[in-house]
């Protein structure tokens, strides 16, 4: 079958034809309706490159035009870096479902390090109740206000998987999401269309669209930002959990392990045979969700026995 996704370069050599057509004025005409569709899209913004276009100069300026917005429009300094994989390192995740109490303080840690908007609450991370005795996610209850844990119940975290076989990325036509070679799925939110393919392709109901601009209090802003992670993230576009990224590129943990009071996430690189996360692979009974979708996911489950 025929691939349906455009060039990388497309979306910019189709608008510049555009504008050379119609001149200056006429141009910027054009896009008004782009600016009505959300005021937090500039013309700039819109016509920006692919991440991976960008040369070295091109990501330093743009960052530092990131920061200087973020401080006009918050009064805030902060700085958005790029950390890259590192060579030898593949990245996952593994949960204990026998020591998870549901008390989300892992989705409350996501909210605040990822910048999220406040009023919404939103997090990647869905904490599930769940009947003893079944794994039917479209059974588990992510809204439960009871205290926990409950008898005869048990609590499962679920976000990105950070797939080996990503169906987000298969769907995405304009190439705004990939796989980096630490194994970590990525968006690029200058480049993303908003089409919420991804969201629909998604198993695992990871994926987040922003249908409003992030309302942050100033003082609750994290100014340790990503570009690709938890920066703060423009009106219409598609997000997810990049295992904190910005944290674990640097030799850092994922916020929600750090959040967590029972210890049971466990996180680390699957090349290196003395991490834990590779000792819970080899002396555990784990598994994936929806293992026969063959997604490949790096993210792990695993009762105590």
């Amino acid at each position: 079958m025929t691939s349906r996704r455009l060039p990388l370069a497309n979306r910019r050599t189709v608008l510049k034809g555009v504008g050379a057509t119609l001149g200056a004025a006429a141009f910027a005409k054009a896009l008004a309706p782009l600016a009505a569709w959300s005021e937090e899209v500039s013309a700039e913004d819109f016509l920006q490159r692919h991440y991976k276009e960008l040369s070295p100069e091109d990501k330093e300026r743009l960052f530092r035009r990131l920061e200087e917005e973020t401080r006009e429009r918050y009064g805030v300094e902060v700085r958005i870096n790029d950390p890259a994989p590192t060579e030898g390192v593949t990245f996952a995740y593994a949960l204990n479902l026998s020591i998870c109490i549901g008390c989300r303080k892992c989705a409350e840690a996501c909210h605040r390090e990822n910048n999220h908007d406040r009023s919404s609450g939103n997090s990647y991370i869905r904490v599930l109740e769940m009947e003893k005795g079944s794994l039917d996610l479209e059974r588990g209850n992510a809204h439960y206000d009871h205290p926990v844990p409950q008898p005869d119940k048990f609590y499962m975290p679920v976000q990105c998987h950070q797939c080996e076989n990503p169906p987000c990325v298969a769907v995405c036509p304009v190439e705004a999401t990939w796989k980096e070679p630490d194994g970590i799925v990525v968006v690029d939110y200058g480049w993303c269309i908003g089409c919420r393919y991804c969201e629909a392709a998604c198993p695992y109901h990871a994926r987040r669209f922003n249908w409003k601009a992030p309302e942050i209090p100033s003082e609750e802003i994290n100014p340790d930002q990503g570009y690709l992670s938890n920066r703060i993230r423009p009106k219409g576009v598609m997000e997810k959990c990049t295992f904190c990224l910005h944290r674990t590129r640097v030799g850092r943990l994922p916020a929600c392990l750090e959040a967590c009071p029972t210890g049971a996430r466990v996180f680390g690189n699957l090349q290196d045979p003395s991490s834990e996360i590779r000792w819970v692979l080899e002396n555990k009974r784990v598994y994936v969700l929806k293992e026969d979708l063959g997604t490949r996911p790096k993210f792990f489950y695993f009762f105590d026995e």
